[in-house]
């Protein structure tokens, strides 16, 4: 496995010029405007994100034989799309793609593909526009087929009603899985990043291992943030848990209400998805 240097201390996180709050204000899952929208989009999901559920969206959308598209034209589409999940912006989630990978630019200039994963890490909410609902696409991730963990948001109050909670199978810390199993071997909730992933393994883009952990877990916070999961983790994912870290401090505090000139960033990109993802995809 190939490991590249991270550069700079991944612990300082990156603050833009534009930033308008404080770290401690970003991800209030407690109150706020959008308080309501956030808690129902999660209390969706907790009730209806089963071990079946997940097998079934794998049938459905792991094949990609939905749709075909180029990269920037699925990025264009989500002009559409306000994340119901993010208690934090209420704007198309495009903007969010170039302010990610403008404030992964100016700290890692050197690496492309990292840049990239900036840009297209959310892309996978195309699903929300063919049909699935946006519990089954955005949102804070966590695995089915084992206990549900304390971190996940919302945990004592949205997953009364979840069948897999009341299943003894399923609900102890190990669940159908082995200790250390690693989380290739793991079924996630199904969402934007496995899907997104399953997108570049099947059009064989050229993406480094580090960057399809970051497309792949990125919202996995009760792992990356919270440390919750690691009796399932192989030495593999211990190696890749530093750059999915590092990647979240780009994806979570560089959203503002100052939105980025998306068409003078245009050209820069479309360069690199044709270096890594290029031409029309199968989605």
């Amino acid at each position: 496995m190939r490991v590249v240097n991270l550069g700079p201390d991944p612990s300082l996180a990156y603050r833009p010029e534009c930033q308008e709050k404080d770290k401690s204000e970003f991800r209030n899952f407690e109150s706020g405007a959008l308080f309501d929208r956030v808690f129902n989009t999660y209390k969706l999901m907790h009730t209806h994100q089963t071990l079946d559920f997940v097998k079934q969206k794998h049938q459905e959308w792991a094949n990609c034989n939905h749709f075909s598209m180029t990269m920037m034209e699925n990025i264009d589409a989500l002009d559409e799309l306000v994340d119901e999940s993010d208690p934090d912006v209420d704007f198309p989630n495009s903007f969010h793609a170039f302010q990610t990978a403008e404030g992964i630019r100016r700290e890692h200039p050197d690496k492309d593909w990292f840049q990239l994963v900036g840009l297209i890490h959310d892309v996978g909410k195309i699903m929300a526009l063919y049909g699935e609902p946006q519990w089954a696409v955005v949102g804070d991730t966590f695995p089915v087929g084992c206990k549900f963990q304390n971190s996940i948001v919302f945990r004592n109050s949205s997953f009364e009603a979840n069948p897999d909670e009341k299943n003894p199978t399923l609900n102890t810390e190990f669940g159908i899985y082995e200790p250390q199993c690693g989380l290739d071997n793991i079924l996630m909730s199904w969402g934007h990043d496995e899907y997104l992933y399953r997108v570049m393994k099947f059009n064989k883009c050229t993406i480094p291992e580090e960057g399809l952990y970051m497309i792949r877990f990125h919202s996995f916070y009760p792992w990356h943030s919270n440390g919750d999961y690691m009796h399932l983790c192989n030495e593999k994912d211990l190696q890749m848990l530093p750059w999915v870290k590092e990647f979240n401090k780009f994806d979570l505090y560089t959203k503002s209400t100052e939105l980025p000139d998306v068409e003078s960033l245009r050209s820069y990109y479309q360069s690199l998805i044709d270096k890594y993802c290029p031409g029309i995809l199968h989605w």
